[in-house]
């Protein structure tokens, strides 16, 4: 399996979420490290998502969770650098409610077809975002869906700890890119 570059939102995934669980178990990943976890800067997480992904010996994967999404679609469109592909947990919709004011610089996402594979996994009762958000987003940037049920914000105050379903849907994804090399 490709390197794995781990992409938390905001607050950067404490101890008990899904990502930290992986993180901890697989050699392979590593987490990206923007200035502020708290106080996201879309400028700055592009170009730590850009120097993460420089650094790895060869494209690699990337497992984003809620505003990381996001930046995946911003920093596709600004960077070249190669990915084998991205897992999306929990896109969040810019025109929720619930979307942070704080980090409006990454709502007007591009729209186009990414240029690497790339899986949305939704939740039906998301605070975030509404299934049907998800399922634009998969139309428009060209990625696969799995709705997963429900399981609010697919976060630490889901309680899935390791996410044993998550990780199998992760490989089934990863063992499909590979497949595409």
């Amino acid at each position: 399996m490709a390197e794995i570059v781990i992409l938390p939102g905001i607050g950067g995934s404490g101890e008990t979420h899904w990502q930290t669980f992986w993180e901890r178990a697989n050699p392979r990943a590593r987490r990206f490290q923007p200035k502020s976890w708290d106080q996201p800067d879309l400028v700055d997480w592009i170009e730590a998502l850009d120097r993460a992904v420089a650094t790895a010996d060869e494209p690699p994967l990337l497992v984003a969770h809620s505003l990381a999404c996001l930046l995946v679609g911003h920093w596709q469109r600004a960077s070249s650098l190669a990915v084998a592909g991205a897992f999306l947990v929990s896109v969040p919709d810019p025109q929720s409610e619930a979307f942070p004011a704080a980090v409006a610089t990454f709502a007007a996402v591009p729209e186009g077809r990414f240029r690497f594979p790339s899986l949305i996994i939704a939740s039906s009762d998301d605070p975030y975002s509404e299934v049907e958000y998800a399922r634009t987003r998969a139309a428009q940037w060209g990625s696969g869906i799995v709705e997963v049920g429900a399981f609010g914000h697919i976060n630490s105050g889901s309680g899935l700890e390791d996410w044993p379903s998550g990780l199998a849907l992760f490989r089934a994804f990863a063992a499909g890119t590979e497949c595409m090399e």
